[in-house]
């Protein structure tokens, strides 16, 4: 079989994605490859294909237990013989993995770096001579990474192990330093890097201010009901503090990080992937190694570090393609608790330049009023060369005005304050304030204490913020981030500059904007069909998951149970057609999936229901399998008895085993005929001659009927 027809038969779909079927002939060949392919963009089929058709076994590199264990389960449900070896397994389970690889009858082998070079397994692997070696996340070999891992550097080692076993490193976010060092570490000729686009158009970006941050969380996921989401946190107290919130509000949230035991870790994951609880409030320990395709949004309550880290976080959400929305909540405090993080760690100073570097890079995303997917794709070293239109600048535009006088209001405070002021003092005295902080220092004193009284607290936060990162003025991060003043400002001051910034937007105005955005937006092609149909089939996909003890996900996942409730399959050809439906899964679950399908369209025929073209003829067949006359069906869908007669026919034609004759009386049908002889009608012919010399007697579905059953008596 080639390279195509094993993507329809094991994944069920017609075509690959960009770059895969390129990345598929270095494997064939024997090359060595560097992949960069960003999360949700098929790394796993570049390998997964490549070891199915080469002879022996594929070993896959990989950090995370609850990684490989997604993988195998995915693999084998699509009938891919595949098996993990790491320490979740008994030693019984671990020999029984070692002998099915030894007997060859596997075609994947999961298998931990720290595995693989203990005991014997290296000597295990070359004498079993293996076809094609691939290393999963493989950023993680990179001290320039943004998740290096130790264990990872041993993997230097595998060219002089395995010399003739091509390699295939793969990882979804790196930059060129990173991608440098992994070519170097494992061997890979520089030349031999893909890098598919860094784009994922299905996840809208958005950046709401940093304040009361449970309210607006809970007013996007009431939006978004029966989805599973990611609230990732800064710290394991906020973790179980948001949970706590979460579930308080009447939602089903657990939490996840570092500090609780594995077990409990392990159960929080599990639960998740089947779907028993849809929202995980974790810290960045939780994701890496989940292949959870229906992931339908992603909310950082705490600013990322690194662009690298929140652009693999985010990418976690709609890992199917379909739409799924992503939300950071941002204020200055996260950047100075992150500043703060890097300056009291261990790390060497130039690793601590470079963490400042890369944070100042996400501070630049949080803060920017342009277009954010094009900051984010341009510090992969990409041009989209347009907006995205699916971020919250580009659908809302902040409209912007002269806020010279603000600035200079703002800049007369620090000054008169002389430079030892921070966001909050700084607001409280152009507001007025009189609370004990301001009292004390005596700034209630100063001439411009209420200057800015007009304006919200809120307000003037999000504007300081804005002249801050224009440059009006500095702040001082060893002196308590107070704001000191700089030659930008003396220029504010004197009038020699004029400063613009963005009208302030509250977060209900921003979320009523982008209500009134999605009403007028018809939904796309792409979009999620959550209609009744839609939720019936994802009902019966959790209980078969949860008989099989597999994730939902494993089963189908929501783009081909979208495609499902739209196309209505209820043949195996039409079932087949869905994508995602490989044959493997067509046998296992394309019977209970039709009979679901034929369930809803048998009872909601007698409303108006859209079928698709060509359907409508097998749903009157499956109606008349079941027993019911021609006058039965009519009446249930709504229909003529003749259109009924004529899709019975359009069936009889197309092969299915109907006895027409059983369905009209033999008087009838001898009448009909010899009036067709009589009128001397032509098959093909309009009805209407034989319907009139009746006198309305004899309706039009029994003549059609009849002379069916003499046209093919004729033939």
């Amino acid at each position: 079989m080639n390279k195509n027809s094993i993507l329809k038969k094991y994944f069920g779909y017609n075509e690959f994605r960009p770059l895969q079927s390129e990345i598929i002939e270095y494997a064939l060949n024997k090359t060595d490859a560097l992949v960069i392919m960003p999360t949700g963009g098929g790394k796993s089929i570049c390998y997964q294909i490549p070891a199915i058709m080469l002879p022996g076994l594929t070993v896959v590199i990989s950090p995370l237990i609850a990684l490989m264990k997604d993988q195998v389960e995915g693999l084998k449900a699509n009938g891919v013989q595949a098996a993990f070896l790491n320490s979740s397994l008994t030693p019984e389970e671990q020999d029984k993995v070692l002998w099915a690889v030894k007997l060859g009858e596997l075609k994947l082998l999961y298998i931990a770096p720290e595995r693989l070079f203990s005991g014997s397994t290296l000597n295990f692997l070359q004498e079993l001579g293996l076809s094609l070696i691939a290393v999963d996340e493989a950023h993680c070999i990179s001290s320039w990474g943004h998740d290096f891992r130790p264990e990872y550097r041993q993997l230097a080692q595998l060219r002089e192990h395995f010399p003739d076993v091509p390699i295939l490193a793969l990882t979804a976010t790196a930059d060129k330093v990173t991608r440098r060092d992994i070519c170097k570490q494992l061997a890979i000729d520089e030349e031999n890097v893909f890098i598919s686009s860094f784009d994922r158009p299905n996840l809208s970006l958005e950046v709401l201010p940093g304040r009361q941050r449970i309210g607006q969380i809970q007013q996007i996921i009431s939006k978004m009901p029966n989805t599973s989401g990611i609230v990732y946190c800064l710290s394991r107290k906020s973790t179980e503090n948001v949970a706590e919130d979460l579930n308080a509000l009447g939602f089903k949230a657990k939490a996840y990080h570092a500090g609780m035991d594995a077990a409990t870790r392990s159960k929080v994951q599990e639960m998740f992937i089947t779907e028993e609880i849809p929202i995980i409030v974790a810290t960045i320990a939780f994701g890496m190694g989940i292949d959870k395709s229906n992931v339908r949004w992603i909310i950082h309550y705490n600013m990322p570090g690194n662009v690298e880290s929140f652009y693999q976080e985010i990418g976690r959400a709609g890992r199917d393609g379909l739409p799924a929305k992503t939300v950071l909540f941002y204020s200055f405090a996260d950047v100075i608790q992150r500043n703060r993080m890097i300056r009291d760690s261990e790390m060497p100073e130039e690793q601590k330049e470079l963490m400042d570097a890369k944070l100042e890079r996400m501070r630049q995303y949080a803060e920017a009023n342009i277009c954010r997917r094009r900051i984010l794709i341009s510090y992969f070293n990409e041009d989209i060369g347009k907006n995205c239109c699916n971020c919250d600048v580009c659908k809302n535009p902040r409209r912007q005005f002269d806020a010279t006088i603000l600035a200079q209001k703002a800049l007369s405070a620090i000054v008169r304050t002389n430079e030892k002021v921070a966001l909050t003092n700084l607001a409280d005295i152009l507001r007025g304030s009189r609370n004990q902080t301001i009292m004390k220092a005596g700034y209630d004193q100063i001439p411009t204490f209420g200057v800015g009284k007009d304006l919200r607290a809120e307000v003037w936060y999000d504007y300081i913020l804005q002249l801050l990162n224009y440059g009006a003025f500095d702040i001082a991060y060893d002196e308590g981030h107070v704001f000191k003043l700089n030659e930008v400002s003396w220029q504010i001051l004197k009038g020699q500059r004029k400063v613009e910034i963005s009208e302030y937007i509250s977060t209900a105005e921003r979320l009523a904007e982008q209500e009134e955005e999605k009403r007028k937006t018809s939904p796309r092609k792409s979009d999620v069909i959550r209609n009744e149909l839609f939720e019936n089939l994802r009902i019966l996909r959790k209980q078969i998951a949860d008989a099989m003890g597999v994730p939902p996900y494993v089963v189908f996942n929501d783009v081909s149970l979208s495609e499902m409730a739209q196309k209505k399959p209820i043949s195996e050809a039409q079932f087949k057609a869905i994508s995602g439906v490989g044959q493997e899964k067509f046998r296992r679950y394309g019977e209970v999936f039709i009979k679901e399908i034929l369930k809803f369209i048998k009872s909601k025929s007698v409303e108006k229901i859209n079928l698709p073209k060509g359907i409508t003829y097998e749903v009157t067949y499956e109606l008349f399998k079941d027993g019911m006359s021609i006058e039965e069906i009519a009446q249930q869908r709504g229909f003529t008895a003749g259109t009924i007669a004529s899709h019975l026919i359009k069936m009889k034609e197309n092969g299915a085993d109907i006895d027409l004759s059983k369905l009209i009386d033999a008087w009838d049908l001898n009448a009909i005929v010899d009036v067709a002889k009589e009128l001397k009608y032509l098959f093909g012919e309009p009805l209407k001659p034989i319907f009139e010399h009746f006198e309305g007697n004899m309706d039009y579905g029994k003549i059609r009927l009849a002379l069916a059953i003499w046209q093919s008596e004729e033939d």
